[in-house]
């Protein structure tokens, strides 16, 4: 992956569960979803979108917590239950101005790889499913929930230092 294409990304848009999330689901005693992001992919994520990376989450599952989450990150873009992550993310790069050339996507399942075929610049988390890892032009170190998306972000920051 060349460092001109990461200088060139200017959405970055995120799965949730398996990416900013170890992909466990947690339910408590009265159905409601838990989730555990990772501080430093929060950290990552503010640095990203102060350098200008617009940022959004794509996610097939909807979730308090996850809209609790974006709204601390200043994240606006946020859409959940989306069967078909590949129209959500035409529509969100359209909506956005932002050519699909400068998109970059996270992701660790199989319902994934159709948003993954698009960007410009497919990323899998470590733990990713092979099939995901496979369509990546980047596979991050870092499991998912475990500071991938930080990885990620510094990888975008470094490339246009």
């Amino acid at each position: 992956m060349s460092d001109a294409l990461a200088a060139a990304i200017r959405l970055l848009v995120l799965d949730v569960d398996g990416v900013l999330t170890d992909g466990r689901l947690w339910f408590g005693p009265d159905g409601e979803q838990l989730k555990a992001f990772h501080v430093r992919d929060g950290a990552g994520i503010k640095a990203v979108r102060a350098a200008g990376i617009e940022v959004a989450i794509i996610s097939g599952r909807r979730s308090a917590a996850v809209e609790r989450r974006a709204a601390e990150l200043g994240i606006a873009h946020v859409h959940q239950g989306s069967e078909d992550k590949a129209a959500a993310l035409v529509a969100l790069a359209a909506e956005l101005g932002v050519p699909l050339a400068a998109t970059a996507c996270v992701g660790d399942d199989t319902p994934d790889l159709p948003m993954l075929r698009l960007a410009a610049l497919p990323v899998a988390v470590a733990d990713a499913h092979p099939q995901v890892r496979a369509a990546a032009r980047l596979v991050t170190h870092a499991a998912g929930g475990a500071g991938a998306v930080r990885e990620v972000c510094d990888l975008l920051l470094g490339a246009r230092a």
